[in-house]
């Protein structure tokens, strides 16, 4: 395969504009690989970073190239990696931490004091023809695996470990507010951790559908209520809505020692019942992105442990990168949209 010396990426030059650019490609230094990018899935941060230039303490302040759920096929590979790799279809880990601050020695690489991670200024993430990415966070997939599921990987993670936070095991009663992908992605890996009921729980039929023919044993409509009935029920709670009034209303059906995990990015402040956590002795925690987890999601898709493939609800090339990102909130029945570089006009 021939190696061009230039490529094609979408850039974020300010909030709400996108252009498609020519640029070097970029060559892999000791320890990382080159990969041809070959799917990417558009997240819901990517579309917060398109709209207000912001998620939390990050501000974009210059171009940026947004994507992080990724796969693709090591072309090239840096000093000290075995050439062996070219070739190989990988599932891109999005994170490069410092492998030295304490956080990283103690294997909680996640929590990195200097992490840099794809598409959140200042580091480029993937809606490109290529990218780099460390060596050891590019894992080999099966070759039963499609370049969309192997881009999938990454929010299977997310799944993974939230329920892993909630210390989901076999037998758990498992609470899931909100059945976008991550939520339905949640239902199905507590599903194969050993949770024997899963209630899910979103406004929008067309998801709590999803929802029931992917690992919920039960959807609710929370306009409709509903959840009265699981008074002090459920041993784990995980949201995925980062809705306020979702989250404030599912603590009463927690049962005393029960964990709730929040996994949705919502506003800043939350009002909560100290009372009650205290008194039930809740565990109430959040996640940060990932840890360990791709070896773990990887082989859930592989064996068909959960079902990814049909999330997938809609493709464009790197031309259509703004199109895409929008996708969630201009298409009502849009699950999870897919940015396939081979698919961008006039970018060979």
């Amino acid at each position: 395969m021939t190696i061009p010396d230039t490529m094609f990426t979408s850039v974020l030059t300010e909030p709400k504009s996108i252009e498609l650019q020519r640029v070097d490609l970029p060559h892999p230094q000791r320890g990382q690989v080159l990969m041809r990018v070959t799917a990417v899935g558009v997240c819901g941060s990517d579309t917060h970073f398109y709209e207000t230039g912001v998620i939390g303490d990050i501000v974009v302040d210059g171009p940026i190239v947004l994507g992080h759920e990724t796969a693709g096929e090591i072309v090239a590979v840096g000093e000290g990696v075995d050439p062996a790799r070219i070739g190989t279809q990988v599932a891109i880990e999005p994170q490069m931490p410092c492998r030295r601050c304490d956080f990283c020695k103690e294997g909680s690489y996640h929590l990195c004091t200097d992490m840099r991670f794809y598409g959140a200024y200042p580091v480029d993430g993937s809606f490109s023809e290529y990218a780099l990415i460390d060596d050891d966070f590019a894992h080999a997939v099966p070759k039963t695996m499609t370049a969309e599921e192997a881009a999938l990987v990454e929010p299977v993670s997310v799944a993974v470990h939230a329920c892993r936070r909630g210390k989901v095991t076999a037998g758990s009663k498992v609470l899931i507010t909100g059945a976008g992908p991550i939520g339905v992605l949640c239902a199905q890996v507590a599903r194969a951790f050993g949770a024997t009921e899963i209630v899910v729980s979103d406004p929008i039929p067309h998801r709590r559908d999803y929802a029931a023919s992917h690992g919920a044993s039960t959807v609710l409509d929370p306009a409709a209520g509903g959840l009265e009935k699981y008074d002090r029920h459920f041993t784990v709670y995980i949201d995925a809505s980062a809705n306020a009034r979702a989250i404030q209303s599912a603590f009463p059906t927690i049962r005393p020692g029960g964990i709730a995990v929040l996994v949705g990015m919502g506003g800043q402040e939350l009002q909560i019942p100290i009372a009650m956590i205290q008194h039930r002795e809740i565990v109430l925690t959040g996640t940060y992105r990932y840890v360990n987890t791709w070896p773990t999601a990887i082989e859930l898709i592989a064996t068909g442990a959960i079902e990814v493939a049909s999330l997938v609800t809609g493709r464009f090339g790197l031309d259509g990168v703004e199109e895409a990102l929008m996708k969630a909130k201009t298409d009502p029945t849009a699950i999870k949209t897919m940015i396939i570089p081979s698919l961008t006009e006039y970018a060979q």
